[in-house]
C-alpha cells in the first residue's frame, strides 16, 4: 500500500475554482473534474479536498513537491486507489473506477514513471496487452501488428517495428510504445507522470511534438513535471498539490510568474522535529569525490564530507542524486573521477565496505533488507566475519550484539529474533542503520532515509542520525523533502539534471530558495546566492 507523508488539517490556502458548467471559458468541454477528493491510509490523509478540472484538447500541469498528493491523485483515477469521499465526474457522470482495466476500458489511460512494458514481448503485444486481437481463442498477431503500426504512424514513429521486442528499444521509444497502447484504447485523457525524466533534450522535443499531435485531435493530457521550463513550453493550465491540498487551479501555464508557483508548493506544515544542530565539524575531509562522472546519470561531481559532519543532497526524482551515491558506494561504475575514504581509493562496495563505508538504500525493502530472516541475522551481515569461528557463526553472540545495537537505537519491538517483515518503516530503517553501527562504520550514506516513516518514527531517525554525528560518523544523505534536508543537515548541495549547481551551509538556505534551484537551475531575481 502505498503511503504519502503526514498533512495537518488546517485550512488550505484559497484556490482558484474550477468552472461550474460543462465547458470551459475557452468553450473546450470538460472532461474530467474532481470535487473535494479525499483518501486517506492508516495514520495519513493523502487527499484532503482536492480540486480538479480537465478540458478536452488541452495540456493540464500539475505541479507539487514530493508527497504533496500526485501519485495518489493519478491513481485514484487508474483505478489503482478508491476516493474515500468526494466527486470525480468523466464525461459528465460519476466516475470511480474498480481496477485499472476499468479505468483503461473508460478511456483513461495513466503513463507512470517507471513504465509498465513486458520487455519480453513484441511493440504490438505490449500495445494491445489485456486487450489482444483475437478470433475464436487464437490471438491474430498480423492484425495486432497492423494495428500498431498505424498507431505508431499517427504519433509520427512509424519506423518502429510493431514485431521489435521492447527490450531492445531505448527509453523513448518505449514511451512512445506506452502512449500507442493508451492510444489503442482510444483514450481521451493520458495521464504522463514524469514522461521527460528519462529523456535527452532532443528526445523531449519530439515528446512535446507528439502531445501537441494528441491535444490536436481533442485528447486531454495531464502532465506531472517538476521542471517549470517544460511546464512554460507545452502546458496550457496548471494545478498545484500541497499537502494533499489544492493551493490554486487553472492557473495559465505560461504567463504564472515562477515565484506565484513555488510559493503555493511552499509553506508545509508537516511536522519536523530536528535535533538541535551543534557547531559545524572543522576537521579535515573523510570523504573526498572528485570530478566522479557517470554517461547519462551525473557530472563532474566533486564533494567531501568531514568525521561528524552531515552534508545533504537536495535534488528531484531522476537529478542523478541516487545514483550518485551508489556509485560512490561503488554499486555503479564511474566513467572517471575518483572517490578516497579515509586515503583509501573506494571502487567497490567490497572495498568500501572494508575500509568503513555504509549504505542505506532508497528501497530498503528490495536492496537492504532480508525480510524473512531474523532482525539480529539483518544487522549482522556486514560484520558477519566477526562472529565466525573455525568456519561456524555462533547465533548466540549475534543475538547478544544486535540486542546493544536494538536497544541503542530504540528499536519497537526489541525482539531481534522476530522476521525484519513485521517491523514497521521506521524500525526497518533502524535495522538497515543498525548493521552499519555494528560494522563500525566511519561514513553513512543515507538514501531518502525516511520514506514511507510516520512522523514519530521520524523524530526517532533524526536523534539516530545526528547521535551517529556526534559519535564522529560522516553522512551523506538524499533526500525529497527539502526541510528534512535543511533540518539534518550541517552542508546542503543542490542538485540538477545531473549536476551539483550550489554548495551552502544550511541554515544560510531557506526552502523556497532550494526550490527555485532543483526547478528552474537559479535563484530567483534579489535573492542572495
Amino acid at each position: 500500500m502505498s503511503e504519502e507523508p503526514d498533512v495537518d488539517t488546517s485550512e488550505a490556502p484559497a484556490v482558484t475554482p474550477p468552472g461550474s458548467d460543462d465547458s470551459g471559458g475557452d468553450g473546450h468541454e470538460v472532461v474530467l473534474r474532481l470535487t473535494d477528493v479525499v483518501k486517506t491510509f492508516p495514520g495519513v490523509r493523502a487527499l484532503d479536498g482536492v480540486q480538479l478540472e480537465v478540458r478536452a484538447g488541452e495540456v493540464h500541469c500539475l505541479l507539487g513537491q514530493n508527497g504533496a498528493g500526485k501519485s495518489t491523485l493519478i491513481k485514484v483515477l487508474a483505478g489503482v486507489h478508491h476516493a474515500d469521499s468526494g466527486e470525480v465526474l468523466w464525461l459528465g457522470e460519476p466516475f470511480a473506477p474498480a481496477t485499472p482495466q476499468a479505468a483503461m476500458r473508460a478511456r483513461i489511460a495513466t503513463i507512470y514513471q517507471e513504465l509498465d512494458l513486458v520487455d519480453d514481448l513484441s511493440v504490438a503485444e505490449n500495445a494491445f496487452l489485456g486487450h489482444e486481437q483475437s478470433r475464436f481463442g487464437f490471438t491474430k498477431r498480423r492484425s495486432a501488428a497492423v494495428k500498431t503500426r498505424e498507431i505508431l504512424a499517427r504519433l509520427g514513429h512509424a519506423e518502429i517495428p510493431p514485431r521489435q521486442l521492447v527490450r531492445s528499444l531505448p527509453a523513448a521509444a518505449k514511451q512512445v510504445v506506452s502512449m500507442a497502447r493508451a492510444l489503442s484504447h482510444d483514450a481521451r485523457l493520458i495521464v504522463m507522470d514524469e514522461p521527460s525524466a528519462v529523456l535527452a533534450h532532443d528526445e523531449v522535443e519530439n515528446l512535446f511534438r507528439i502531445i501537441r499531435g494528441l491535444t490536436a485531435q481533442g485528447i486531454a493530457v495531464i502532465y506531472i513535471s517538476h521542471r517549470l521550463e517544460e511546464i512554460r513550453e507545452i502546458g496550457d493550465r496548471v494545478t498545484v498539490l500541497k499537502d494533499g491540498r489544492t493551493t490554486a487551479a487553472n492557473l495559465p501555464a505560461r504567463d504564472t510568474p515562477t515565484r506565484e508557483l513555488v510559493s503555493r508548493m511552499t509553506g508545509r506544515t508537516i511536522e519536523y522535529v530536528f535535533p538541535p544542530r551543534p557547531t559545524a565539524p572543522t576537521a579535515e575531509p573523510l570523504l573526498v569525490v572528485e570530478g566522479l562522472s557517470r554517461a547519462g546519470e551525473f557530472a563532474d561531481a566533486s564533494l567531501a564530507v568531514a568525521p561528524g559532519e552531515i552534508v545533504g543532497i537536495a535534488g528531484l526524482v531522476g537529478s542523478g542524486r541516487s545514483e550518485l551515491l551508489e556509485t560512490i558506494f561503488g554499486a555503479r561504475r564511474a566513467d572517471s573521477g575518483r572517490v578516497t575514504l579515509d586515503g583509501h581509493r573506494i571502487t567497490s562496495v567490497g572495498g568500501a565496505v572494508r575500509h568503513g563505508m555504509g549504505m542505506a538504500p532508497e528501497e530498503r525493502k528490495s536492496q537492504a533488507l532480508l525480510l524473512d530472516e531474523p532482525v539480529f541475522k539483518n544487522m549482522t551481515l556486514s560484520s558477519f566475519a566477526g562472529f565466525a569461528h573455525a568456519g561456524f557463526t555462533d547465533a548466540s553472540d549475534e543475538r547478544k550484539a544486535a540486542s546493544k545495537t536494538a536497544d541503542l537505537l530504540e528499536l519497537r519491538p526489541r525482539d531481534v529474533s522476530r522476521p525484519a517483515r513485521t517491523l514497521s518503516g521506521g524500525n526497518q530503517q533502524k535495522v538497515v542503520v543498525g548493521r552499519w553501527l555494528l560494522g563500525g562504520t566511519k561514513l553513512l550514506l543515507l538514501d531518502e532515509p525516511t520514506r514511507g516513516v510516520d512522523v514519530g518514527a521520524r523524530a526517532e531517525l533524526y536523534q539516530v542520525i545526528r547521535g551517529l554525528a556526534a559519535d564522529g560518523v560522516g553522512v551523506l544523505l538524499v533526500s525529497s523533502e527539502v526541510p528534512e534536508v535543511l533540518g539534518l543537515a550541517d552542508r546542503v548541495l543542490v542538485m540538477r539534471e545531473g549536476r551539483l549547481i550550489h554548495e551552502a551551509p544550511a541554515e544560510e538556505l531557506a526552502e523556497d530558495t532550494v526550490l527555485d534551484l532543483v526547478m528552474a537551475g537559479s535563484l530567483m531575481e534579489g535573492e542572495a546566492a
